[in-house]
C-alpha cells in the first residue's frame, strides 16, 4: 500500500500529466449537471453529451422536465444505455425537486441521494462540480487507478476506496484529484491496454512492472 506521501507523489505526477482535467459532461446549471450525471451511469460521457443538447433544449429546467411526456424523453436519450429506466428516473427526479426542494438542486449528500437515480457517486459529482463541496466520486477509472497503484487494497469496495482516498489526500484537493484520476484512467491507465511503457508512474506501480516484465 502506498503511504500518504507516495500517494500524493503519484497524484502530483497525474496533475502534471492532465493539468486541464475537469468534468466532461456538458451542462449549464446544477440541474443539467445532475441530469447528465444520472444519464452517465454505465454510459460514456461522450454518449451523454451527444444526447443532452436536444434534451436540455426541450427541457432546460425541472419544471419543463417534470411535465414532459415520458415517450418524448425516451426519444431524446435512446442512444444512451438503459434509456427507459433513466427516462423514468430523470422525470421523477425533476418532480421530486419541485415537490421537496422548490425546484432547486439540494447541496447535501443526504438530500441528493434521496432523489430517483442518484447514488453516492452521482451525489459526490454534483457536490464537487456544482457547489464546490469537497468530495471524491469513485467511478470505474478512479477505482482501477487506486487499486493498480496500491493506493487502496485490491479487495476494497467502492466505499472503502473513497474513504482511503479521503484519508490520504488533503480535503481541498478532493475534487481536483477526482477529475485528474478519471483523466489518467480514461486516457492513460486504460482498462485493457494501459500505457505502462511510457508511464511516469511505472516506478511506483507494481502491476505495471509485472505487465512490462511479462512482455
Amino acid at each position: 500500500m502506498l503511504s500518504k506521501e507516495k500517494t500524493m507523489e503519484a497524484i502530483e505526477i497525474m496533475y502534471d500529466m492532465f493539468p486541464e482535467a475537469a468534468c466532461e459532461l456538458t451542462h449549464k446549471s446544477p440541474f443539467q449537471l445532475l441530469i447528465a450525471v444520472i444519464l452517465s451511469a454505465q454510459a460514456t460521457d461522450v454518449s451523454v453529451n451527444k444526447a443532452t443538447p436536444a434534451l436540455f433544449a426541450a427541457y432546460p429546467t425541472p419544471e419543463a422536465l417534470a411535465v414532459a411526456p415520458i415517450d418524448d424523453i425516451i426519444q431524446k436519450i435512446k442512444t444512451i444505455g438503459l434509456y427507459r429506466n433513466k427516462a423514468k428516473n430523470i422525470k421523477a427526479c425533476a418532480v421530486q425537486l419541485l415537490d421537496q426542494f422548490d425546484g432547486k438542486v439540494p447541496e447535501t449528500r443526504e438530500e441528493l441521494v434521496s432523489l430517483p437515480g442518484v447514488g453516492r457517486k452521482t451525489a459526490n459529482v454534483v457536490m464537487g462540480d456544482a457547489f464546490g463541496e469537497p468530495a471524491i466520486a469513485v467511478d470505474t477509472h478512479v477505482e482501477r487507478v487506486s487499486k493498480r497503484l496500491c493506493i487502496c487494497k485490491l479487495e476494497a469496495n467502492v466505499m472503502e476506496v473513497e474513504k482511503t482516498l479521503m484519508r490520504k489526500i488533503p480535503k481541498e484537493l478532493w475534487v481536483k484529484t477526482h477529475h485528474t484520476m478519471i483523466f489518467f484512467g480514461r486516457y492513460h491507465c486504460l482498462a485493457r491496454n494501459p500505457k505502462c511503457n511510457i508511464c511516469p508512474l511505472l516506478y511506483l506501480c507494481q502491476e505495471g512492472k509485472t505487465r512490462m516484465a511479462s512482455k
